[in-house]
Parts: C-alpha cells; structure tokens; sequence
C-alpha cells in the first residue's frame, strides 16, 4: 500500500472523520404512526409517515416539548376517540390533536388531516412566530385551529369542515 502521508492508516483515519462530520450535519426526523395511547411530546423534528390514531383521554395526542420544531404531517391523518358519525356527542376537556403550548417558532406544516378530537384540532397557546400550513381540520367538537393569546403567528391555507357542537359552537379556525 503506498501512502504519501508516510502514516498507512492516517488516510483512512481521514476518511472516517468526514464521514462522521458530514453524517453529523443531517439529523434525521423523528419518524410518527401508528397509536399513540399516551401524550407523544416531541423535542426533535419529527415527521408523521403513517396515520396516527389517538386514544388519549383527557390530554393532547401529540404536543411540542421544545421551541424551533418542526412537525412534517407528509398527507397522513391524526384521529382522536371522537366518533366520525357522531363527532361531538360526547366532547371531553383536554383532548387535542397537536398542542403548542408556550412554545415558539414551531412549524406544523401539512398536507395532513387532523380529526375527530374532542376538543380542539391544533392549539397555539401563548406562542409567537408559530406556522400551521396546508392542515385540514376535521369534526373536531370545539374549533379547528384555535389561537390564545401569544403574537406574530402565520396562519396559511388551512382548511376547516365541520368543527364545533350546539355546546360549542366555537367552528372553524
């Protein structure tokens, strides 16, 4: 083996080192399907790429646990327990689909369906500079997307059918 470094191994000692430095820079999502039976807290970015179903009760299915994510919905579909004939007969307190709670800068960006919750579709609360994109809300019994209090928050191309109860005529977005 002829090495010009003088040092056989040294060259692939090299190799190694930037393949670990460039793997490094490209951390991969935190990939999300299936059934999710208690609170899913993310702190990574994270991707759905299968649809979830929620059987959470009283609590939010998926909720960021860190400011600056990412959550890709990639065209699937979170369900909550609600049913899809009758959505709200029975609406519960605290059961969101994806929950931003305090959180800043977080991008939820679709396409994706988010569905069937007993309360609330997505939730902004006190949270600035968040993105929800191209998500369809679905016969969630409170509203849709809902924003309480926080600032700078860009809501785009959203879609909203069929949100709300006669107990909480709250609706859309």
């Amino acid at each position: 083996m002829k090495m010009t470094s003088g040092v056989p191994w040294a060259r692939g000692v090299c190799v190694f080192l930037l393949a670990l430095l460039v793997g490094a820079g490209t951390a991969r999502a935190v990939e999300i399907s299936g059934t999710v039976s208690s609170t899913l807290m993310i702190f990574d970015d994270s991707e759905l790429v299968g649809d979830v179903t929620c059987t959470v009760v009283g609590a939010p299915c998926i909720a960021f646990g860190a400011s600056g994510l990412t959550l890709e919905l990639n065209g699937f579909t979170v369900t909550g327990r609600s049913s899809a004939l009758t959505p709200c007969s029975s609406p519960g307190p605290g059961e969101i689909g994806i929950d931003v709670n305090t959180k800043d800068h977080v991008v939820i960006h679709g396409p994706g369906l988010v569905q069937q919750f007993h309360q609330l579709g997505i939730r902004l609360f006190h949270s600035t500079n968040t993105v929800v994109k191209n998500v369809t809300l679905s016969s969630n019994c409170f509203s849709g997307i809902i924003v309480t209090a926080g600032s700078d928050n860009e809501l785009e191309g959203n879609v909203s059918v069929r949100n709300g109860s006669p107990a909480a005529p709250c609706g859309g977005i």
